[in-house]
């Protein structure tokens, strides 16, 4: 049975959806038969990389929201991440356009490490304030993860290569009706969209897996 998953890099519904979603798959008594593939998703394709500014800051001006009311949205969903084993960061994330995030995790499906790069982008950008639109921290990721370190070179350092496969995804996702991520598909016909409780999960994965 093959799962996909729309995500972005900077959507912290997105991690905290995963480890939900692992929870449920962990105790699946058919995992075995599980192909999980992560799809990529731009929740704001026009971001521009900004390293001088907060991610509260970037938020307030983004949704015309007051500083304190994007501060406190930010502790809420620090909070809802601890309760899945998570650690965020937020005072740290650093303001960044995902596409090349995007680009190096398709590069990283090629070698069939496409979880260990999705994992490791969470938590470089939720956990430890990396900035994922610089070359040199995808690098040093995908160095961490297994891959070449002279064809991540290569492949970062050309804004072309995976540029279509990114673009591809964003496209099936509109084509899907997918506004807004985490958004798994499960055997092409169940949708489980938002990090939902792990129930969800779990009974989405069996009525997926009875058809």
């Amino acid at each position: 049975m093959k799962i996909q998953i729309w995500s972005d890099v900077m959507c912290p519904f997105c991690y905290i959806g995963k480890r939900r979603f692992e929870e449920a798959l962990n105790l699946f008594e058919f995992k075995d038969k599980v192909q999980v593939e992560w799809k990529s998703f731009q929740l704001n394709p026009a971001l521009i990389t900004d390293t001088s500014i907060g991610i509260d800051e970037y938020l307030a001006d983004a949704k015309g929201w007051q500083l304190d009311y994007a501060q406190q949205l930010n502790k809420q969903v620090t909070e809802m991440a601890a309760q899945v084993g998570l650690t965020y960061n937020l005072d740290r994330a650093v303001v960044a356009n995902s596409f090349n995030a995007h680009r190096f995790t398709h590069l990283a499906k090629q070698h069939n490490l496409g979880e260990a790069a999705e994992e490791q982008l969470f938590k470089a950008y939720f956990t430890n304030g990396k900035n994922i639109d610089d070359i040199n921290i995808l690098t040093q990721i995908g160095l961490e993860v297994g891959l070449d370190a002279a064809e991540l070179n290569e492949t970062l350092n050309n804004p072309d290569a995976y540029a279509n496969n990114v673009h591809a995804d964003v496209q099936e996702a509109q084509a899907l009706g997918i506004s807004s991520v985490p958004f798994f598909v499960m055997n092409n016909q169940y949708a489980v969209c938002g990090a939902q409780p792990m129930e969800v999960f779990t009974n989405t994965l069996y009525s997926a897996y009875a058809e």
